[in-house]
């Protein structure tokens, strides 16, 4: 699918977008591979490494819409992954997140539209579903504009979609890495903010095969959703640090107790699929799509009604065994 294509990937820096280079470099041959983000410092340090014939670096902003217009000439596939992401950081900001989530979100849309890319699919968070925090409300309505930017594409064969999931294991800024530099400095105890809460774990490369899976599955409009595992914060320190420790510090600014991945709410929309949910839009589009059936030939059913899909209440949990299997996992993979 990807052989020969040029494939752009916004905040292709990041953890999620080495990893997808890795995989596409090692997995097809595509005609370019386009990094576009902001940090001329983390493209260099990439290109040392991602060096291949194939991979282009553009430096550029997704506020920036004639810059994404232009990095989007003859592009086929379009990954959107770059966001502000830290909670309270964005509570402290609130102005700068919604510029980059909600306002480069239409930008890559309209660029998108003006260059006629085949397939987009957006990046979202479970902090997107019931959001208790403006991250959260921002990749929300970041959501909302790509599922609604199927209705603008006209006579033209162009599609969106979504893919949301959990958090990554052993991503950059994430509690791993942080609990793992507290641990190498000499700490005596680890911060956890609440002893009960939980949040969905997906690995970088599970992530990566589940959007590149998506290509092949999407029609446009879907909000997918990948069945994946919970785990207690309390019981992921004692994984990684049996012998420390906890020191309970109390709910950050916009914290949540548990995530949510399938709103109650949008249960009437809700369809399951053996490894993984899709949440139909709620609008129509003028060519009516049965979401029920996808372009892989897989099957979907609706769930029942008030169905909600949480962290809390999912009935796959990570043990310390296999926290730690695939944390080990995933650092060979980035070696």
């Amino acid at each position: 699918m990807l052989n020969g294509k040029n494939i752009l990937i916004t905040g292709g820096t990041g953890s999620f977008g080495k990893q997808f280079v890795r995989t596409i470099l090692n997995r097809y041959e595509p005609n370019k591979i386009i990094i576009y983000s902001r940090d001329e410092l983390k493209q260099f340090e990439m290109a040392q490494k991602y060096n291949h014939d194939c991979m282009r670096y553009f430096i550029g902003d997704v506020r920036d819409l004639p810059r994404l217009q232009k990095a989007m000439k003859d592009v086929h596939f379009v990954v959107h992954a770059a966001a502000l992401k830290h909670v309270p950081i964005a509570e402290y900001n609130p102005m700068e997140c919604i510029k980059t989530n909600v306002m480069g979100a239409q930008n890559i849309i309209d660029a998108c539209i003006d260059n006629e890319v085949p397939y987009t699919i957006a990046l979202s968070t479970d902090k997107a579903a019931s959001p208790a925090n403006l991250y959260g409300a921002s990749k929300l309505v970041s959501d909302k504009l790509f599922v609604a930017a199927n209705n603008l594409r006209g006579n033209h064969d162009i599609k969106f979609s979504v893919v949301r999931y959990g958090n990554v294991l052993g991503s950059r800024g994430s509690v791993i890495p942080f609990f793992e530099k507290l641990i190498k400095e000499g700490a005596t105890s680890l911060p956890i903010t609440e002893p009960n809460m939980t949040r969905f774990w997906i690995t970088l490369q599970e992530g990566v095969d589940f959007v590149l899976k998506n290509f092949a599955r999407m029609q446009g409009g879907e909000i997918f959703i990948p069945k994946i595992p919970s785990m207690k914060m309390t019981d992921m320190a004692k994984a990684i640090a049996p012998n420390l420790p906890q020191n309970i510090i109390g709910i950050r600014p916009g914290e949540k107790l548990h995530e949510v991945m399938c709103p109650l709410d949008d249960s009437h929309l809700t369809l399951e699929f053996h490894d993984h949910f899709v949440i139909k839009p709620s609008i129509t589009f003028s060519a009516p799509i049965d979401y029920t059936k996808n372009t892989l030939e897989e099957y979907g059913k609706s769930v029942k009604q008030g169905f909600e899909y949480n962290s809390k209440e999912n009935t796959i949990w990570l043990s310390h065994e296999e926290l730690l299997q695939k944390l080990q996992i995933a650092k060979e993979e980035e070696k």
